[in-house]
């Protein structure tokens, strides 16, 4: 079998997979977040935590339950690392430096997952299970309740109201995350992925020494890692490291955890708006820009481009050769395109042109189909933005799912769709600028800059994966990625649940044969190219800088 052939039947395979697991997964999270019952172990945790889950939240209240959270999960993270080298279960490696620390807890409570540290070689079993792996189901949790909290905003009629965030996180973790978890894990253990709270033991001798690994709790991580669309490896080596993704099976498994439920989540929208077509019409235009991102970066990977690539049957530099070219690809993309991270190869060593379609993936703003709820929520702000430039075109006020989409509103998304630029190129245009942070970067010219572009759109985008060749562990670049990752995920869900509060408020208008049919293929076709243009207009010049100039140059 072909390489190629073997790249397009995985593809096929994935979309029957997603296709399969869509409508019970997706009605499955829609009773979630609509049933007024709680399970005996929500019950317990809400008396733990001193939550009423019964309680109604407008937009205000919600966003502190969000914000007080996450302050609390980064100082607990942050000491817990900080005090590694007095817990059990260290593995003999010492306390985290603070900068270093400080990093980590940004990355994994924004589900960023950035790493600036080897996984094998700094991070004992209690920060890895205990810290890291919870707040890889926490902060998805967090995720996919802004993402329904918006929802309720479109269904809601002038209550103002959007839920409860407390009881939308447990019910969350425990009802949805907690046991896909638990079945996928076995399902890893299976591929050979391994589980375990070993030490730190040698694997054999080698010319010039022998090389030494620790074992741990890398399967069960590893599935949430994946699920909850964080990244974060256990080991430096990723996706791409044996103990975590085995071979070829456990690859397409991965990559069908990291799109399930933010296409799944589609459903579930159109189940809780009352309308399936306008969860399918957000579906497809996920789906087109997922399936034509793979099929140009599995393009650009296989072209061949002299004798070595014609040997080799592709770019295979820094990729596994029990994945190939077109599972590198397809997982290359899923994560981009979502806000996963993972790696099961080094997108450095991608063809120019293919490592600006993992950048541009990313800087769309991973709506497709994105974070688990990031996704949902950032395609919905992005489908306001195409109903606000079709009512212009047509002279009529602007409606979405019987919402007036009126000054408040457009300012508030647009707003969302500013932030995350902003931050991606003020922070590498001063990271250009300093004499320091280019002291980090392994090469220079197009692919030196593209290093820096792509650190500042993953931080910022809460992605999470790296270009490889940058050396991240500075406290300048600890300190600002950091920042960045904050500030990228939580001023976007400031405009998100401000926005789902201003819609709650509203009273549905009646649809005339004048109103946009936003649940019909042309609206799909409009959401796409709004999506597009806004990207490219944003990007495009720090893209020709980089990838753009180095792909046009080979």
């Amino acid at each position: 079998m072909s390489p190629v052939l073997a790249g397009v039947l995985q593809v096929l395979a994935l979309v029957v997979a997603l296709g399969l697991a869509y409508r019970p997964l997706g009605d499955h999270m829609a009773r979630v977040y609509t049933s007024p019952r709680h399970l005996r172990v929500e019950r317990w945790i809400y008396k733990a935590i001193g939550a009423d889950p019964n309680t109604q939240m407008r937009w205000p209240a919600y966003l502190r339950g969000v914000l007080a959270f996450s302050a609390v999960s980064v100082l607990f993270l942050y000491l817990l690392q900080r005090l590694q080298g007095s817990l059990p279960g260290s593995l003999g490696f010492s306390s985290i430096d603070p900068d270093q620390a400080f990093n980590t807890a940004a990355s994994f409570v924004a589900n960023t997952n950035w790493q600036s540290y080897y996984g094998e070689q700094a991070m004992g079993h209690v920060v890895q299970t205990g810290g890291l792996a919870v707040q890889n189901f926490v902060s998805a949790a967090v995720g996919i309740a802004v993402a329904v909290a918006l929802v309720r905003g479109f269904a809601a009629t002038r209550s103002g109201e959007l839920g409860n965030f407390w009881a939308d996180l447990v019910r969350g973790t425990v009802r949805i995350l907690l046991p896909i978890a638990v079945i996928g894990a076995l399902v890893l253990v299976a591929c050979g992925a391994i589980q375990n709270f070993s030490g730190i033991h040698e694997v054999g001798q080698f010319t010039g020494g022998s090389q030494q690994w620790n074992g741990g709790a890398v399967a069960s991580q590893e599935v949430i890692k994946e699920l909850g669309t964080n990244g974060g490896g256990y080991f430096n080596a990723n996706s791409a490291h044996p103990f975590e993704n085995p071979n070829g099976l456990s690859n397409l498994f991965e990559i069908f955890l990291i799109l399930v439920i933010p296409f799944a989540l589609t459903r579930t929208f159109g189940r809780m708006v009352g309308s399936l077509k306008q969860g399918y019409a957000i579906l497809a235009t996920m789906g087109v820009i997922w399936l034509g991102f793979t099929a140009l970066m599995m393009w650009t990977e296989f072209a061949h481009h002299g004798p070595a690539f014609d040997i080799a049957g592709g770019a295979m530099e820094g990729k596994e050769n029990r994945f190939g070219v077109g599972g590198s690809s397809i997982f290359a993309v899923a994560t981009t395109l979502t806000s996963t991270g993972a790696v099961n190869s080094f997108h450095s060593s991608y063809t120019g042109l293919g490592g600006g379609i993992t950048m541009l993936g990313m800087q769309l703003g991973e709506i497709a189909p994105g974070g688990t709820g990031s996704g949902l929520y950032g395609m919905l702000i992005m489908a306001v933005i195409a109903v606000f430039l079709a009512g212009l075109m047509v002279g009529r006020t602007p409606e979405y799912l019987g919402k007036k989409i009126g000054i408040r509103e457009i300012k508030l998304a647009a707003c969302y769709i500013l932030i995350t630029p902003a931050l991606v190129l003020c922070f590498t245009a001063v990271a250009m600028a300093l004499p320091t942070p280019g002291n980090s970067m392994t090469n220079s010219g197009a692919h030196g800059f593209s290093e820096i572009l792509y650190a500042y759109t993953s931080g910022a985008n809460n992605n999470g994966s790296a270009f490889a060749g940058l050396n991240a562990d500075t406290q300048w670049f600890n300190t600002t990625i950091g920042l960045a990752m904050l500030l990228g995920r939580f001023l976007p869900m400031v405009f998100v649940l401000a926005l789902a509060g201003s819609l709650a408020g509203q009273r549905p208008v009646p649809a005339t044969v004048g109103t946009l049919g936003t649940h019909k293929p042309l609206f799909s076709g409009l959401l796409v190219a709004t999506i597009m243009i806004i990207a490219g207009l944003t990007y495009f010049p720090a893209l020709a800088l980089g990838p753009l100039a180095e792909g046009l140059a080979s």
